[in-house]
Parts: structure tokens; sequence; C-alpha cells
């Protein structure tokens, strides 16, 4: 039986590829052009061709995003477009309108997947777009558990599911709060995220009604079995530490169910990983039931700026490890260093250089070069972070 897909975001050629050394299957992004995160620094036709080269090469697919509304002055150049990044590589587009699924089916052969923007919700609309020719559809994020089983019995389609990461607050994207607060148009790649203010209702309270992030951890198992195909990752816009933290740990969460030994200790302890690596608070929303006033904020929120991630590992000799420096960290702190290959090493920090090797008691700077010798064989991309 082939194994459910682990889907990560990349918002860049970096983010690819530690997606790709973490435990994704397979790989979003988002090209320069109709893609709905136009904020993240996206990719070019040459980083799409070297990502797709170094996906590839490991066994993973790479799939791009081509899911904003469009407009007509949107259309021109898209035609072009599409043929440019199937010949870069790219495995399959996500889309959401659907004049692009016959165009793209009759033309390439690539996989089409149906968008969540276009919030699929039922077994109808399911049947329909894989009458059209759609190889995959990712459902709206407000589909509930006993929906999903009915809509993969009944299709015997290849479905696709958020499991982690920020909601939105209204229908699968469907929002203009950004179009009239600040002029950017959420649904062509704008969107400001005005459902994260805090709004002043006097001089003592404010609203907000943005909603808590998602986390399905533990109910994997149970998707596996009702028949997912994908799950998905949010996060285009989030940072190598994020990703390889969240998707190694789902990787994990995965694999254990499929060997019968995802004990409630191994479970408890990933999900305290998740939990820990975002700044937010998080919920299974609409999987059992109604989403309601504990899936979402109402009145302030507490999101402190998350200082766990000190490092990676970006070169090394002998061993001697050059690392990019996040956060601050000194000498004598105890630190953990993650690895693409699943390892969790506890360290004492012993040793701290600049980039010239002299020695130094503290790194302070974000995104300097420190070394650190370190008696062990230590992958490139290991992240250095605050025990958990």
């Amino acid at each position: 039986m082939k194994r459910v897909e682990l889907l990560s975001p990349a918002g860049d050629l970096e983010r690819l590829k530690i997606a790709c050394i973490y435990g994704a299957d397979a790989i979003y992004i988002g090209g320069q052009d109709y893609s709905l995160r136009a904020n993240a620094n996206n990719f070019s036709i040459e980083d799409i061709n070297e990502g797709c080269k170094f996906a590839h090469n490991l066994g993973k697919k790479v799939y791009l995003t081509l899911n904003i509304v469009f407009h007509n002055e949107d259309i021109s150049g898209v035609y072009d477009y599409i043929k440019l990044v199937v010949d870069a590589g790219i495995d399959a587009f996500i889309v959401s309108d659907l004049f692009l699924v016959n165009y793209i089916k009759k033309n390439f052969q690539v996989e089409v997947h149906l968008s969540t923007q276009l919030s699929v919700s039922n077994k109808e609309s399911v049947m329909f777009l894989k009458n059209l020719g759609v190889d995959r559809i990712v459902l709206a994020r407000e589909v509930g558990r006993n929906d999903l089983k009915e809509i993969i019995k009944e299709t015997k389609m290849d479905i696709e599911v958020f499991i982690h990461g920020a909601m939105c607050t209204f229908v699968s994207g469907r929002c203009v709060l950004s179009n009239y607060f600040t002029g950017r148009d959420s649904n062509r790649g704008g969107c400001a995220q005005v459902c994260r203010f805090c709004f002043d209702i006097n001089d003592e309270e404010n609203f907000s009604m943005a909603v808590k992030d998602l986390n399905m951890a533990r109910f994997i198992s149970d998707m596996i079995e009702l028949g997912v195909k994908s799950f998905k990752i949010e996060g285009r816009m989030r940072s190598p530490f994020y990703l390889a933290v969240v998707l190694s740990s789902y990787r994990r969460i995965i694999d254990a169910s499929y060997n019968h030994n995802l004990s409630d200790e191994i479970l408890e302890k990933e999900i305290k990983i998740l939990s820990r690596v975002s700044n937010r608070e998080n919920s299974s929303h609409f999987y059992l039931k109604d989403a309601d006033v504990s899936d979402q904020y109402y009145i302030g929120r507490g999101e402190a700026s998350n200082q766990d991630y000190l490092g990676i590992v970006v070169d090394k000799k002998d061993n001697i490890y050059t690392i990019r420096q996040r956060n601050y960290f000194k000498i004598h702190d105890k630190i953990e260093i993650i690895t693409p290959n699943m390892d969790i090493i506890s360290l004492d920090v012993t040793n701290l250089y600049n980039e010239k090797m002299e020695e130094i008691e503290v790194a302070n700077q974000a995104d300097s070069i420190i070394k650190m010798k370190i008696d062990l064989n230590l992958p490139l991309f290991s992240m250095i972070r605050v025990p958990y």
C-alpha cells in the first residue's frame, strides 16, 4: 500500500532543500507570478529548475501554486508561464481557477490539483471536478471527519488535507478585508492578514477575530485509515527551523502509525514539540465538531516571538562547524541539535568562535557566522535549538 504523502511548503530554494531533507515527500512552491503568497521570496524559473533537480534526485516531487483568483489582466502571459515551469520540471499545478484545468490537462503531462481556495466541501463537487480531469483535490479546511470519510469512500478521489499551520478566519481565503483596509488584494497574493489585527474597543479593551493554528497530530492515524492521500502543512513564509521541526515531528508520527508503534508517550512528546515551535495556540478546529469560541482569539493574544532557534550548520571542516546564528546563546548553555537523520542530540556549549576563529563568550548577533568545535559527524542543515 502506498503511504500517505507529507507535503511541505517552501518560500525559497533554501526552504525547499530543508523540506526535502527533513522528511517531506513533496514540496509546494510559488513562482514570482500567480501565487497567493506574493510577500514570500518565491521562485524564479532558474530557482524552480534547481529546486526540481534537487528534489527529484532525492525522489521527492515539486508542486507549483497557480492559485490566485484570476482577473482579465492576470491571464496575459499565464500560458507561456505554464510551459516554462513545466519545462523546469514541476510535477503538478495547484490551481483554483477552473479554466486552467482543461488547458493544462490538454497540453501537458503533469497533474492538476484543486486548491483549497475553491472551498470544496462535498462529494458532488468532488465528482464534478474528478470528471473534469482533476487529479487531486485539496479539501476546504472547514470539512469535518464525517464528510471527509464519506467523500473518500464514495468518490475514490485523491484527497489532500491540511494538518498544520495557520487557519483563515474566513472560508478558505475568500476574504476582502485586506482589500478594504490596505488596498492589497487577498485573493491575488496581497493578504495583509487584517484578521490578525487587534482593534481598539476603548482605551482599555481590544478585539481580535483571529483563529488559532491547526494541529492535527492526534488524528494522523485516523486520517490514514480513512484513506487521505496527502497531508499538507501550511506556511510558505515560515522559517527553515519551523519547517524542520514540524516536518520531522509529523514524519515520526506518520512512520510510527504505519509501524503500529505510535504510543501515547511518543504522540504526546511530538505534540509538545509542535506546540512549542509556533508562537500561537492551536486546535483541531472542524475535524470533530463545528468550530467555536475555543478555536479563536477574541480579546488579545499572547504571541511572543519564538527564540528557540539558535542556528543552522552551513559548513564543516573536520570537527569545526560553521553556523549561521539566529538567536542568543553562550558558553555553558545547554543546547539540542536536530539533524536531517531525525537525531536529537543534547550538548553543553563548551566553545564558541567568531568567523576568524577567535574565542568568544556569546553568540548574540542574528545572522552572523560563528564556529564551534563539535566531536560529532553532523550533516549540513543540522539545526541548534533551545532544549525541548
